[in-house]
């Protein structure tokens, strides 16, 4: 801001590189929230619909189950969504993203200037939802779970059935778990950095289709390989780049778990004084 001023908030162009730097993050900051509104659209109402299903209609014996499986959901890391979103999902929605620029082009967020659909918005804010969509569940399912039993056995001893329980007991008491658990995906959604990178081209610009190539999120600025104003597909070369740095982090933390060759010798000298004790 010190060097560009008002110019860093409201221009596109993103150019480090040149004799005069030129920074601007407004395209960013427009596809950072194309793409986490496209990300909520679709986990909340699906986390709802699982949060549903776990505390009022799954079985008993298949609760806890379940349960476990969105909780450990919760805990892959963002690494292995990106790559498997960029390797195995993208080439299943690119026909569908075909079929919707073809069959509904006057939609104006659906309209493309040229056939290009991979790397798109789309992709990545499915991808993201599918990161927000076991946290968001397990807000909903915690804060419906504590609907009071006594309401819920009044409304179905008053003729209800368990559709109208639901519609009118659990849902406006979860009301707030909804609202949290949106929020909490909001913040992920926005803050979603390596999973974006690997799928997204990045451009610096705003247009209004989300199933056309090119995206750029805030927090994923960092990860562009050239920044420039084309779209550019992420070859294999740049993926294992963008593997091999976000892996960093966790082989020096396994290095620092590795006991040093000094501990190791004094763990040794202290086995071999303690072994005639032991005898």
């Amino acid at each position: 801001i010190k060097s560009q001023g008002l110019r860093f908030l409201i221009a596109d162009a993103w150019s480090p590189q040149q004799a005069q730097p030129a920074f601007g993050i407004r395209a960013v900051l427009y596809w950072t929230v194309i793409i986490a509104f496209i990300a909520l659209a679709i986990a909340i109402p699906v986390s709802i619909a699982c949060a549903l299903y776990l505390t009022e209609l799954a079985p008993r014996n298949l609760q806890r189950p379940l349960r476990s499986l969105v909780d450990l959901l919760a805990a892959i890391p963002s690494l292995i969504y990106g790559m498997w979103g960029l390797l195995y999902l993208q080439p299943h929605i690119i026909p569908f993203a075909t079929w919707l620029s073809e069959k509904m082009d006057f939609v104006p967020f659906l309209r493309v200037s040229r056939p290009s659909f991979s790397s798109s918005a789309l992709i990545a804010g499915i991808v993201v939802s599918l990161m927000v969509i076991p946290i968001c569940t397990s807000v909903i399912r915690e804060v419906f779970s504590q609907t009071p039993q006594g309401e819920k056995e009044a409304a179905l001893a008053m003729g209800a059935t368990r559709w109208e329980m639901i519609r009118t007991v659990v849902l406006p008491f979860g009301r707030g778990g909804i609202i949290g658990g949106s929020m909490l995906g909001l913040g992920r959604a926005l803050g979603e950095t390596i999973a974006v990178a690997l799928i997204i081209s990045p451009i610096f610009e705003i247009r209004g289709s989300i199933v056309q190539t090119g995206a750029r999120n805030e927090i994923a600025l960092s990860c562009s390989v050239k920044p420039t104003g084309k779209p550019q597909a992420f070859s294999r070369r740049k993926t294992l780049q963008v593997v091999a740095v976000a892996s960093r982090p966790l082989s020096g933390m396994m290095s620092c778990l590795a006991p040093s060759p000094a501990v190791m010798s004094s763990l040794a000298t202290t086995e071999t004084r303690s072994e005639p004790l032991m005898r």
